[in-house]
């Protein structure tokens, strides 16, 4: 039988995370895949109107031979441009289950506001 030759390249992947952006009750939500991430191995940090997301997913040990891999490990880095709107003191993120849930509070005079009507 002959011998199965393998040639593996050792290079740094930078992966993306899936996220979705919507609106919720006044504030932007983003919603990011984060599985086998743990919090000690994320950075959020907010630069003028540039919010930052990087961190780390866990690096697994195969023992056997790998026949198929999809799943991959290393850093990843995702760059959001963010306005005016968003009122930099209220923004919070939790990790939960393999998902990362940004919070940015949008500024009281951004809100959409009812206007009454004065009948005369």
């Amino acid at each position: 039988m002959a011998e199965k030759k393998q040639i593996q390249a050792k290079s740094k992947r930078t992966l993306r995370a899936c996220c979705d952006v919507y609106e919720d009750d006044g504030n932007i939500i983003l919603r990011l895949e984060m599985p086998g991430v743990t919090k000690d191995k994320l950075d959020i940090k907010i630069d003028g109107n540039e919010l930052t997301i990087h961190g780390a997913r866990q690096e697994i040990t195969e023992t056997g031979n790998i026949l198929m891999k999809e799943i991959y490990e290393g850093d990843f880095y995702q760059k959001y441009v963010i306005d005016d709107t968003i009122d930099r003191s209220k923004i919070n993120a939790s990790l939960e289950k393999g998902l990362l849930t940004v919070t940015l509070g949008i500024k009281e005079s951004e809100k959409p506001r009812k206007i009454n009507v004065v009948a005369k």
